[in-house]
């Protein structure tokens, strides 16, 4: 098992091993492990934010932090596994520090 450096650091994908699975031609096939959602509790809310109409996870993550790329870490906050469940409009979700960082709690 190791860690596959094709992944960008600010990837999901980032620290998740990869392991190997040899067909029976002995080809071999690498693969990601399983990667499990944090638990939201685990994050730190720094805001919330009402969804309003128009809203996309991309343009959310690009506007509250700074990356479209990092979409993935809104419905990880929110305890989400799909992120298109967080444009419903209305609906208030946390923005977080990344997982693994501390902070002081609610902003």
């Amino acid at each position: 098992m190791s860690t596959d450096n094709r992944y960008a650091p600010n990837s999901r994908y980032y620290t998740t091993e990869t392991t190997e699975f040899v067909q029976p031609d002995f080809t071999r096939v690498v693969y990601l492990r399983r990667r499990f959602v944090p638990d939201p509790s685990r994050f730190v809310t720094m805001q919330e934010y009402r969804v309003m109409e128009g809203d996309h996870i991309d343009r959310m993550a690009a506007a509250v932090l700074g990356d479209p790329q990092q979409f993935w870490r809104l419905p990880d906050a929110n305890g989400d596994l799909d992120a298109r469940d967080l444009e419903e409009v209305g609906r208030r979700i946390r923005l977080t520090l990344p997982d693994g960082m501390g902070g002081t709690g609610g902003a």
